[in-house]
C-alpha cells in the first residue's frame, strides 16, 4: 500500500498576497516557519497558472528546509504540476471546489487531502477513502474570505467533532487567545490567515498559536 504523506494541522497557514499587510509573502512565510507554522496553504485563487506556479516554487525550498508540506488551494492541475502525484504537496478542496473524489482520483494515493466543512451532515458526507482531513469553519467572524458564511463557534466544531473520526483544523477569525477553546473543542490544529499573515511580527504570532494550540490540548486532556 501506498504511504500517505504526512501532515500536522497544529498551526497551518493560510495566504495568499493580499493577505501580507507588513511584509512580502515570502517573508510572511519563512517567519511563520521560524515561529512552528506546521503547514503552509497558499490560496491564490486568480494568479495565472505560471505565475501561480512560480509562486509555488519559490516557496518549496523554504518549506524543504524546515520538513513543512506546501497545500494547493482548489487548483488541482497546478497541484499536479507540483508534483502532487508524487506526495510532494498536499491539496485543499472546498463544497464547491471539484469534489474530493474526483480530487483523489486526480492525484492518486499518495498526497493528502483536506476538505472544506461547516456542518455535521457535510463533515458525515465527506469521503472517507479520498479526504484525510476537514477544515470546520468558520469558527469566528472573518474578513479574509469574500462571503463568509456565519460563524459557528467552538461548539460548532464539537458538533462535527461529534460525527467524524478524521483530524480537524479549525479556521475562521482564530487569534491566539482563541485557539485554546478550538481545540478544546476537538480540532488538532488551527488555520489562520489575518493572525499571522497580517502580522508586523509573524514569527512571534506563530509562536503565541502554536503555544495556545498546546495549552488546547492540555485542557482537552483535562476534560
Amino acid at each position: 500500500m501506498t504511504a500517505r504523506q504526512a501532515f500536522d494541522l497544529s498551526v497551518y497557514l493560510v495566504l495568499g498576497h493580499g493577505d501580507c499587510r507588513h511584509h512580502g509573502l515570502e517573508e510572511v512565510v519563512a517567519a511563520a516557519l521560524h515561529g512552528g507554522a506546521t503547514l503552509v496553504q497558499l490560496r491564490e485563487k486568480d494568479l495565472p497558472v505560471q505565475d501561480y506556479l512560480e509562486l509555488a516554487r519559490s516557496l518549496l525550498p523554504l518549506l524543504d528546509r524546515a520538513g513543512v508540506p506546501l497545500v494547493v488551494n482548489d487548483r488541482v492541475e497546478e497541484a499536479v504540476a507540483l508534483g502532487a502525484t508524487d506526495g510532494k504537496v498536499g491539496l485543499h478542496v472546498g463544497q464547491n471546489d471539484l469534489p474530493a473524489a474526483e480530487v483523489r482520483a486526480r492525484v492518486g494515493p499518495r498526497p493528502f487531502l483536506g476538505l472544506s466543512v461547516r456542518r455535521p451532515e457535510e463533515a458525515m458526507a465527506a469521503p472517507l477513502e479520498a479526504v484525510d482531513h476537514l477544515g470546520v469553519g468558520p469558527v469566528y467572524t472573518t474578513t479574509t474570505k469574500a462571503n463568509a458564511a456565519a460563524p459557528i463557534g467552538p461548539a460548532g466544531v464539537a458538533a462535527v467533532r461529534a460525527v467524524t473520526s478524521l483530524p480537524l483544523v479549525g479556521i475562521g477569525g482564530i487569534t491566539a487567545e482563541q485557539a485554546p477553546e478550538v481545540i478544546a473543542a476537538g480540532a488538532q490544529g488551527v488555520a489562520v490567515v489575518s493572525a499571522i499573515a497580517g502580522s508586523d511580527d509573524p514569527q512571534s504570532a506563530t509562536a503565541q498559536l502554536a503555544q495556545a494550540v498546546t495549552e488546547g490540548d492540555a485542557l482537552r486532556n483535562r476534560s
